[in-house]
């Protein structure tokens, strides 16, 4: 069964309802066991658990927030080296658009790299102008369908990859599949 973490930070509630969709779209697939914390409850025993990680950070200045990196750079800091090879990728929310989000999905991305995640972002389109390339991105709460949808591919695109590289289900490989890509246009 693969393991998910959705493990966000989020002041204002945005970030927070972004993680639910995300968590949302990882369990489309069958046989995955999802784990939803604020970064306020989560442990190191919960990165451990997990087979992937989906990482929600409020937009702070086109960077991460201080909690989220703090947790990392800290509570983390143990388990250096014993989390190498687990799939991950970002989200984000911000004041509004240009607010940086991508920015603070790449500054995540980094940061999971530098603890030996494998990363990715999406090359699909989950509308007709809405990518996650860097991860799923927002304007404050993700009202529009259009967020809400990057929000789940991107959980759900986590849990394929979990599904395919640490249970071996070929099946759920995203290639396998064309029902629901989209392409630009």
């Amino acid at each position: 069964m693969g393991k998910v973490l959705v493990l966000f930070d989020s002041l204002s509630g945005n970030t927070g309802k972004m993680a639910a969709l995300v968590a949302e779209g990882a369990r489309q697939i069958p046989g995955t066991e999802v784990r939803l914390k604020n970064i306020t409850e989560a442990t190191p025993e919960d990165v451990l658990w997990c087979q992937g990680i989906a990482v929600g950070s409020p937009t702070n200045m086109g960077l991460l927030s201080w909690r989220m990196k703090k947790f990392w750079d800290e509570t983390l800091a143990g388990q250096w080296m014993k989390v190498d090879g687990k799939i991950a990728c970002a989200f984000s929310s911000s004041g509004g658009w240009g607010g940086g989000s991508e920015l603070a999905c790449q500054s995540i991305l980094t940061l999971l790299m530098n603890f030996g995640f494998l990363v990715f972002g999406l090359t699909d389109y989950a509308s007709k102008l809405m990518t996650a390339h860097y991860g799923a991105v927002t304007a404050r709460e993700p009202r529009s369908e259009e967020s809400q949808a990057a929000c789940k591919k991107l959980g759900k695109r986590l849990a394929e990859w979990v599904a395919v590289f640490a249970d071996g289900r070929q099946e759920q490989h995203p290639l396998s599949k064309s029902d629901e890509r989209l392409g630009p246009g």
